[in-house]
């Protein structure tokens, strides 16, 4: 099953008019046709085990960012909570000594 759509003959006679968009169809074209020579010299084995290995590459770095954006939703809510105690007035009561320094 070929990976790309072979060109349509109506859209390879439709050039474009201005240089740099005739410029950039080109070198799609020729991106397209060197991918398709590089895709004829790959066994299907090769293609098969190199999609799976794509796939397993694709979850191994969705469960790495999963755990990192839960991690930072963790440290964020922590950091939250200390805000919060820190916005209350010192106590007036309790066991720990204060100094003040008078000028």
């Amino acid at each position: 099953m070929p990976k790309y759509e072979e060109p349509n003959p109506e859209e390879e006679n439709a050039e474009p008019e201005r240089p740099l968009d005739a410029f950039f169809y080109h070198q799609r074209r020729a991106l397209e046709e060197t991918a398709r020579a590089l895709e004829s010299l790959l066994p299907p084995g090769f293609k098969e085990h190199s999609t799976e290995a794509g796939k397993e590459f694709a979850k191994g770095f969705k469960i790495l960012v999963d755990a990192a954006m839960e991690e930072l939703r963790r440290v964020g809510e922590r950091s939250s909570e200390e805000d919060e105690e820190d916005d209350a007035p010192p106590s007036t009561t309790g066991n720990n000594k204060v100094r003040v320094d008078v000028e």
